[in-house]
């Protein structure tokens, strides 16, 4: 029998049923939910996903990056929790439109003067080689059209030395919460979701990549074979969430 491997098995979750490719679809659906993206994200995490993005800030505090770029930025929730760093620029790049036009409202009301949200693709960042002391992604590499191809290219402007932070879902494994969350997950999420939002197949999205996707161990693993060197991964929690740290 031949040897079949996590990643030859890994099933490819898009949000809809059309042949666009996986940022096309990704890119129309935070278009499509962006006027509700930020209440929903605090709502269906209970407020847990500020004390989320906190634990990233603090797994670059030592290394007192003056240059972090956070890609997949959204509205710029994690951008504007990196000030706390006190960095010179904050850079900020996302497929969707919309979502980065609730981000530069929130900057501009908010007076932050340096911070900058750009459209862009992961799979294909505009930024020079070793240009960022730091790079952040929160709940974005997921949605990454190839997860290697990504995960390279952030590498690629990260200078020696330099760190990528990764938050991300993950699967609680143990009892009761595995049980807890695969029902809320499954059952709850899409609802509400689809209350809020209007677009149920993004909560349907959400959970099933999820699923699907590379975590702890494995996760590691792509990330030693993509160049990165120092991994590590810490469960947040009870293991709904994983931040993971990686050097250049």
């Amino acid at each position: 029998m031949p040897h079949t491997t996590a990643e030859s098995v890994r099933k490819e979750v898009k949000p809809y049923t059309s042949e666009e490719s996986k940022s096309a679809q990704i890119e129309a659906m935070f278009d499509s939910i962006s006027h509700r993206y930020d209440f929903l994200n605090h709502f269906l995490s209970f407020g847990i996903d500020k004390k989320w993005r906190t634990a990233v800030v603090k797994e670059l505090r030592n290394l007192q990056p003056k240059k972090i770029l956070d890609v997949a930025t959204g509205t710029g929730d994690l951008a504007i929790a990196c000030l706390d760093l006190k960095p010179d620029h904050i850079t900020g790049v996302d497929l969707s439109a919309n979502m980065l036009e609730v981000g530069r409202k929130k900057i501009w009301d908010s007076g932050i003067k340096n911070i900058e949200l750009e459209k862009g693709d992961s799979m294909n960042l505009k930024y020079a080689d070793n240009s960022y002391d730091a790079v952040t992604v929160a709940y974005g590499v997921r949605n990454f059209e190839d997860l290697e191809k990504g995960l390279k290219e952030m590498l690629r402007v990260l200078r020696s030395g330099g760190r990528l932070v990764i938050l991300e879902f993950s699967k609680p494994s143990t009892f009761p919460m595995k049980q807890l969350y695969g029902f809320y997950s499954r059952y709850l999420l899409p609802m509400w979701g689809k209350l809020f939002s209007g677009n149920a197949d993004a909560y349907r999205y959400l959970p099933e990549s999820v699923q699907h996707f590379p975590e702890g161990n494995e996760l590691l693993e792509i990330l030693k074979k993509c160049g990165y060197s120092d991994v590590k991964c810490r469960r947040l929690t009870f293991g709904i969430s994983s931040i993971y740290v990686a050097t250049k």
